[in-house]
């Protein structure tokens, strides 16, 4: 019988086990780091081997138990003292003095992103940003908690069942760095559950000051359990794993793009963990026969304020409309582009090409960047088979253009290449949208603009994170997640 010993110590070129038929190797730089105490996860999905060392771990471990802690205490917390939590957090954020201390911090992360050449987009608290997390809270109070709520009820004559909802337990949130997500993260705490997060380095020292001057005086001023919001100090990765493999989760969501969320969802889901993911993002358009030109080019305008999740990314356009709709498509864009201050960059697969003026191909202009303006030309060649690439642009609206025989060629291309995100349909014909409907694999199907995805904007109701169906679709809930969809069912039974 094999016995089980700590892992002290690895040696370059050992083999490590991946997927229960592959194997990888220790790397010599792995094998020097790697320390008493340290842990070594292996992802199948995305065949990594990540290195969490023993100060990180304590780090995620020591949030998690404070959550955990906290969340002992929420069922003798009262409804009206979480809604006061909300009403002193927002009213904190209207405070002038404090928010000018919030904004000097926020002002501190961004100088700091760009100096390290990072995108800043998503990073500043702008005013709008401010009045939409002061909305949000306040939205809170307004929202029936699942909570105690009886959901449905069984009659057996002399006695029943009731389907109770209660609270689920600690939620871990990976974030990107954007401000906003703190106010997010806390409507979790509406149906009684408690809060642990890591928030990506750009915006950490925005997420520590808005904790110390509004979220912690909050939770004291409510008599809410100190820890009922915590935070992963750190601005390592590493912290992010620890977090996301730690089992006394409830729910793990990630909020990001990429590899990186695809390598957290796998942590997690292999530790046990529910999982609610948003990996790639960008919005996908198609023009049919008989779409208005008028109301195509709105929609592409309307889809292109800022890069977002739900941006518009990639437009199909029907070829026998084309010679019409491919003009108003690069008006749209002109438009959008005109509004921000930094023109458009179009990129063009082989079938899209010929529809296109030539000039577009060699005229220069300044494109923004993350690490500054760079010269490019306007419009670019891309493959066939790259439609679903997203464009992470800043302040210059980028998109990808293709030529379709027919709307069931532009699903079958979503199908195959996008990340079954948003697909919207701009045409008249209401069996059209119906077949678009059914046959479109995407949560989010709309038929006009895209940035309509938004839980606070559509829902009316604070957005915990959009999924995607890049992984699979959902059981029993929507693409998006709020606060009040967090809790469990439990069974009572009462005899008479």
């Amino acid at each position: 019988m094999s016995h089980i010993r700590p892992l002290t110590h690895l040696e370059p070129g050992q083999p490590i086990l991946v997927g229960g038929n592959r194997v990888l190797h220790v790397s010599a730089d792995l094998a020097n780091r790697f320390a008493p105490g340290d842990r070594l996860l292996v992802v199948p999905e995305t065949e990594s081997v990540l290195h969490i060392p023993a100060h990180e771990q304590e780090q995620a471990a020591t949030a998690v138990a404070q959550a955990h802690a906290a969340f002992t205490r929420m069922g003798t917390v009262s409804d009206e003292q979480i809604c006061k939590f909300y009403q002193v957090f927002a009213a904190r954020l209207e405070d002038e003095h404090i928010w000018q201390t919030i904004l000097e911090a926020n002002q501190a992360d961004v100088a700091q992103a760009q100096r390290l050449g990072r995108s800043t987009t998503r990073l500043v608290a702008t005013p709008k940003l401010r009045a939409g997390m002061i909305e949000g809270l306040r939205g809170w109070t307004d929202q029936v908690s699942q909570r105690g709520a009886v959901l449905s009820q069984v009659d057996h004559g002399d006695w029943s069942v009731d389907l109770v909802g209660d609270a689920l337990g600690v939620i871990g949130f990976i974030f990107e760095g954007r401000p906003n997500v703190i106010a997010d993260a806390t409507g979790v705490l509406r149906g009684g559950n408690t809060v642990v997060f890591r928030i990506g380095s750009d915006a950490l020292g925005t997420a520590r000051t808005m904790l110390a001057q509004a979220v912690r005086p909050a939770l004291v001023e409510a008599q809410l359990p100190e820890h009922a919001v915590a935070l992963v100090d750190s601005t390592a990765h590493a912290a992010g794993w620890a977090l996301f493999s730690d089992t006394r989760l409830s729910l793990a969501v990630a909020r990001g793009s990429g590899p990186a969320v695809a390598t957290l969802g796998g942590l997690a889901q292999q530790h046990g963990i529910p999982v609610s993911l948003h990996g790639t993002g960008g919005a996908w358009m198609v023009a049919a026969p008989d779409a208005d030109p008028a109301v195509f080019e709105e929609a592409v305008f309307r889809s292109l304020d800022r890069k977002v999740c739900n941006t518009l990314n990639t437009c199909c356009i029907v070829a026998s409309q084309a010679r019409t709709l491919v003009p108003r498509l690069l008006a749209g864009l002109e438009r959008a582009g005109e509004r921000i201050g930094h023109g458009y960059k179009l990129h063009a697969t082989p079938a899209a090409r010929p529809h296109l003026p030539g000039e577009l191909f060699s005229r220069s202009l300044m494109v923004q960047r993350a690490d500054g303006p760079q010269e490019e030309v306007q419009a670019q060649d891309i493959a066939g088979d790259q439609l679903g690439r997203e464009w992470e642009w800043e302040q210059t609206p980028e998109v990808t253009v293709t030529v379709v025989d027919s709307v069931d060629e532009a699903i079958a291309l979503f199908n195959q290449q996008s990340p079954h995100f948003v697909a919207t349909l701009i045409s008249n014909d209401a069996t059209q949208h119906q077949q678009f409907f059914e046959r479109i694999d995407a949560p989010f199907v709309g038929d006009g603009f895209t940035r309509w995805v938004d839980g606070q904007y559509a829902l009316k109701r604070p957005e915990l994170g959009l999924t995607n169906w890049e992984r699979g679709r959902l059981m029993g809930r929507s693409g998006i997640l709020s606060g009040d969809t967090v809790f469990t069912v439990r069974l009572r039974a009462r005899n008479t």
